[in-house]
This record gives structure tokens, sequence and C-alpha cells, in this order.
């Protein structure tokens, strides 16, 4: 392994702990998911508990009318992702918009934004839906105490990072319009300062509602039934209604499976495109030699930037919802397809040619990764896609609901054209790494059309160049798509070399999101890890309940003992009993 030290040096450290480790975007997402393995419940109920903290603290990234994939390891090994994104509504068809271009980098932008902004972009939301079917079906405490934590933070409130006022500030023209978002996020016309506390009492008590009815007081309850009224008012109404919230379903998909260098690494299927390219990816990059190159040499950051760019270029060809599309998953995840890959590479010189890109997909999302000591793990990757969503708040919930419709193709007649039902391809990449059979990394990130191409590159980074899992997460990441390619600034001292090659080199201050990561050892214990593009958190649950039979100190015996035993009345007394 080659190491070049002056490349980066990590930001954050890691944690470990053999009970349990929670892996998030924000700390008190985070500590929402250890107080649940804390209280004795499993990776499910920490996981459930933590993307609902982080529908409070990062209220601009996800909530429960957005969209998803959870990738569970359940003890026994089985693997299951629950697909929750969202759809477009039964009454939408591929007309609804007027497209502003017919080619050109507004091309996915409708006339008036209409399908960015307001009740009009508004999809089908499946979060809420996927995360109670997770914690009901899999997990051990009642769903009422996963929401607990997440009630607590809206009530009473927590402190505003940069991370948050950035994005408040970011967006300020358009939450400013939306009277409920100005009063909350913009209180005197600017954004909420760092360390200012931000409380959330209407959202609480659609909380509560969801504490008490679970999933159905959004899908079939009040809370949909509000927020279909907010979406229907206004001179612009939207298309969502009442019978679309009741009749979502979520969706258990089997998941990919890919081989590399002894591993497999297991990622969702389509309509992600994670599982299926990662897969792809790998494939070619098994036919180099990456680790002599040594990690950040010239030589090795042009492989990747090739092999991406074919991954890109299969993408646009081939990728759609499987329920509207013929996914050649097989072919596209083949030995042999990955050297015909090659040869493509080779026979182009070393420089593929310009791609166009392929649609549009935010980069705001979160996620988080979650494992208990029981084997259970959980790798989930939730949205409302945009920066705030739609950005318009229900007055009468505090829900923010998404814009997801801005990844439709607004123009009739194509892939990514509107239809009822369907679901757009997502780069969503909530993946895991095995050996024998066994778990040895869970890991994901946010971040658009950068997730799977970055996970990629920390899977590398592990299985090749022999990173810890806290250098695999902070590394410096580099992202094309057949265009320009985008290097961050720890790449810097090799951005001429890589121009001299030809290529169109762009410096970014970061690509994609907060990674964050789990990695388990031979020993029991499990590392976490989260990276400097994010307000990302690990803790770890170490220690634990006493010893079965540990009633009282063992100089003290209950004073009915006649012959040394404890009685079991008097052991009880005992508890809580002074000397």
């Amino acid at each position: 392994m080659i190491v070049h030290p002056p490349l980066f040096t990590c930001d954050k450290t890691p944690v470990v702990g053999k009970k349990g480790v929670v892996v998030a975007n924000h700390p008190m997402g985070a500590a929402a998911g250890a107080e649940m393995l804390a209280a004795g419940g499993n990776a499910f109920d920490a996981a459930a508990a933590t993307l609902l903290a982080l529908t409070v603290v990062e209220p601009m990234m996800v909530g429960v009318m957005g969209g998803g994939l959870s990738h569970l390891r359940l003890a026994s090994g089985e693997h299951i992702v629950i697909d929750a994104l969202s759809f477009a509504a039964a009454s939408m068809t591929p007309e609804i918009y007027e497209p502003l271009e017919d080619e050109g980098p507004r091309y996915m932008d409708a006339v008036g934004r209409r399908n960015l902004v307001g009740p009009t972009a508004v999809a089908v939301p499946g979060n809420l839906l996927g995360w109670h079917a997770m914690q009901t079906r899999f997990g051990k405490l009642p769903f009422a105490d996963v929401v607990a934590p997440a009630i607590r933070l809206a009530k009473s409130g927590f402190q505003v990072t940069h991370y948050l006022s950035g994005a408040i500030n970011e967006n300020g023209g358009d939450l400013l319009v939306d009277p409920v978002m100005r009063s909350l996020f913009l209180p005197d016309g600017r954004a909420l300062p760092v360390g200012s506390r931000l409380r959330q009492p209407v959202y609480g008590e659609a909380l509560e509602l969801i504490a008490a009815e679970g999933a159905s007081a959004l899908h079939g309850g009040a809370l949909g039934e509000a927020l279909v009224r907010r979406i229907a008012s206004g001179d612009d109404p939207g298309w969502l209604t009442e019978a679309d919230l009741r009749d979502y379903r979520t969706v258990d998909r089997a998941p990919i499976v890919g081989r590399y260098r002894g591993f497999d690494i297991v990622g969702p299927p389509p309509p992600a495109s994670s599982g299926v390219h990662v897969a792809q990816m790998l494939n070619m990059l098994e036919e180099f030699d990456v680790a002599a190159m040594g990690f950040g040499s010239v030589e090795s950051l042009r492989v990747l930037t090739e092999i991406i760019k074919i991954a890109f270029e299969d993408r646009r060809r081939f990728s759609g919802d499987p329920a509207f599309v013929d996914v050649p998953v097989a072919r596209l995840t083949a030995k042999d397809y990955a050297r015909d890959c090659v040869a493509r590479l080779h026979d182009a010189g070393g420089a593929l040619a310009d791609i166009p890109a392929y649609g549009r997909e935010s980069a705001d999302t979160t996620h988080v990764t979650v494992a208990d000591g029981e084997g259970n793990v959980v790798a989930a990757t939730h949205t409302i896609n945009g920066l705030f969503g739609a950005r318009f708040m229900d007055p009468e919930t505090g829900i923010i609901p998404n814009n997801y419709m801005s990844n439709f193709d607004p123009h009739p007649g194509h892939a990514l054209s509107i239809q009822p039902g369907k679901r757009v391809p997502t780069s969503m990449a909530p993946m895991m790494v095995l050996r024998d059979g066994a778990p040895r990394f869970a890991l994901g990130m946010p971040g658009g059309l950068r997730i799977f191409p970055s996970v990629f590159q920390a899977i590398v980074n592990l299985l090749d160049h022999g990173m810890s899992l806290q250098e695999a997460v902070e590394a410096p990441r580099l992202w094309t798509q057949g265009a320009e390619v985008e290097i961050e600034p720890a790449y810097r001292l090799r951005e001429d070399a890589l121009a001299q090659s030809g290529y169109d080199v762009r410096q970014k201050p970061h690509i994609g999101g907060g990674m964050n990561a789990i990695g388990f050892r031979a020993d029991g214990a499990m590392e976490g890890a989260a990276c400097w593009r994010a307000d990302g958190v690990a803790i770890a649950l170490g220690g634990g309940l006493a010893k079965p039979g540990v009633r009282f100190w063992p100089d003290r015996a209950p004073e009915n003992a006649s012959d040394g035993s404890v009685a079991s009345d008097a052991a009880s007394a005992l508890v809580g009993k002074s000397e």
C-alpha cells in the first residue's frame, strides 16, 4: 500500500463499542438512536428513532413527506431493501408541466418552477410508511418510544448549527415567500443564527399523533387530510390526494450482490442505480492493480475517472423503475460485461467521449448507519429531495412536503417522463460489504448523482488501499459523469497532471455530502465513523446491564437469610435501600 499523507488528514475520530453503534449526520439524530439501544431496543428501533429525529434537526434534508431506501441486514443474515421512494400521483400525466427548454442546461426545468417549488412539485411520499414498517416488523420497542426523542427535540428545541443556518440562508429567497417557513427559519428576515434555539411546537404535535397512530396518521388520517388541504389550496394547486396517501405501499426488494476481490458487495436494486453500477465499477476495477498504483496517484485517478464515466454512460442508457423499464441487471453486473467495458475504455484511448447529464437528482439528503450487538444492521438514505423540499410548510402540521417531481422529465415521451406510480432512478447507495457471509462494513451518504461513485471510492479505499474506516470516509473524492472532472481541494496537487491528460478539471469545496459508516471487527466490536462534509457524529454503546444474579453488594446479606442464600423477596427489598 502506498499512502500519501500530505493529501489529507482526518478531521474527526471514530468510536468503538460492542453493544451497538449509531452514525448520523447530526449529533442529536445519533443521540436519539443511541437512546433506543440503551433502552433495550435493536438497530431497527434505533434507525427509526434517528431518522424521525433528523426530520426535526435536519428539516432541510429529510421529513415524513419524503422518500428513500432502508437496507436491512437481519441477524439471520437475510437482506431486505425497503423501497419507500416517492412516486408520481395517480392524477399526474406527462403533460402537467410546460418545459422551459427542449435542450440545454435547463432541460429539466418547468415554466414557473412548478416542478420545483410549491404544491405542484409534491409527489406521493413513502418515508413514514417505510420507517414505521421497518420498526414495527423488526424492532423490539413500542413505536411510540422511537418517536419520543423527535417529539422532545421539536417541542424543547435544539441549537442551530452552521450547516442548518447555511442551508436556510442559501434558500432564503424561497423560504421568505412562505409565511410559515419565514416565521420559523427567518423570523427577522434573516437566517436563524448559529447557536440560536429552534423550536417546532406544531410539528411536535404532529409527531405526537404519529406516535399514537403510526403511519396511518399521515396515510389515511388527520395529518394527511391537512396536508392535502394545503396542497389543494391557492392559485396553483397540486395533485396529491388523500387516496394517493392511503394507497401508497412500500416495496420489499432483494438486493444486488456483486463480488470484488473475495468480498460480497450488497446494495439496493433498481430503481436505485447503486447496487448495479457499484458492482459494475468494481468488476471493471478488478482488472487493475489499484493498490500498487497508490491512493491519489494520477494513474489511479485516471482509472477511477474512466470507470465512473462508463458507469454513467450505462446508467443513462439502462436505468429506470423496474415496473416500467426492463433493466438488464444480470448483464450489467456480469464479470464478462465488465471486461467488455474495460475494452471500451482502452478503445477510447483512455478518454471516453462526453455524455449528456442524466436527468436531475437533488444533492440534499441524509443517511444513517446503525448496528446492534445482536447482528442487525441498517444503512438508510432518505430525503425530501431539494433543500427544504417544496419550500413551504403546512401550517396545521408543521410538515414540509417533498419536491420530488423535479426529478421527472417535464417532456412527454421519454424514459423519465411522468406516469402515475412511477419512481425515477436514484443514486442512493446504502451499501454493505461482507466477507464469508459476515458483515465487514456498512456505509452510505447523501449527495444526489455523486453518491454511488463516492461510495464506490470509499469501498476501494477500504479494500484496496487498506485505509482505516475513518480515513476511508474522509478521503478526498473525484466525480464525473462524462464532461468535466470534479475534484476536492485535497487533490489540487494532481490538478495540473489531470488537465495535461485532457480532462476539464474543476475544483469543488466538497463532492457529495457527509458519508458515515460502521466497520465490524473480528473481536465482535463495531467501529463508527462520520466525515467532515456534514454534522456527522458516531455514538457507540459499551458496557451494559449487570450480570444475571447480581442483586446486592456481596458483603451485605438479606436480613432474613438464614443459610447465606438470597431469598428473592429479601433481595427485592434491598433494591434502592440505603444502609
